[in-house]
């Protein structure tokens, strides 16, 4: 069950993953564009705990499938969900999930937290890329070219980028749940 502070913190994570969708990057090649948001998903599974950051990108994926526009270049609906970039979204929770798993109960470091997220941006990968061949057609081959190659270079700055944040943001959010109020 989540407290109400677990709710806060998962709203405020589904916010800042529909913030960093405002950084869409389109590709000419690819259906899958270039977004803020993986950052925000790595962040919610260094933060929260397990429950807490798969409900922030669950809340995210429903509010986006039934038509609020949080999705990368504000679009929403089901047909997104169903579209070649599904896979990633529908990854979104389920990443921010072994995220914070991986994490639990471990000292927080800079190699620790970067070999998590690095393991998080798999399992989206994984599941982005099969996503997209099947709903494209496309090869497995020309499904990465499309969909895993391209965001390697980004994606790199955005693990480092989440390993700094959640190393200078843990203790503050440690100690919100643990505060009386």
């Amino acid at each position: 069950m989540l407290s109400v502070k677990d709710m806060v913190l998962a709203a405020l994570f589904a916010a800042l993953t529909f913030i960093m969708g405002f950084i869409s990057i389109p590709l000419p090649f690819s259906p899958v564009p270039i977004t803020g948001q993986t950052f925000a998903v790595m962040l919610a599974g260094n933060l929260l705990n397990p429950l807490t950051a798969f409900f922030s990108l669950f809340v995210f994926d429903l509010l986006g499938a039934v038509g609020i526009p949080v999705f990368a270049g504000l679009r929403g609906g089901l047909g997104i969900l169903l579209g070649p970039t599904g896979g990633y979204l529908i990854g979104f929770p389920i990443a921010a999930l072994v995220i914070s798993l991986l994490l639990k109960r471990r000292k927080l470091n800079f190699i620790t937290l970067m070999s998590v997220n690095i393991i998080g941006l798999i399992i989206i990968y994984l599941i982005g890329v099969s996503y997209l061949s099947i709903i494209t057609g496309m090869n497995l081959n020309k499904a990465l070219i499309a969909g895993v190659y391209p965001f390697i270079p980004g994606d790199l700055i955005k693990i480092i980028l989440t390993s700094l944040f959640a190393l200078k943001l843990k203790p503050a959010i440690s100690k919100y749940m643990t505060s009386r109020s």
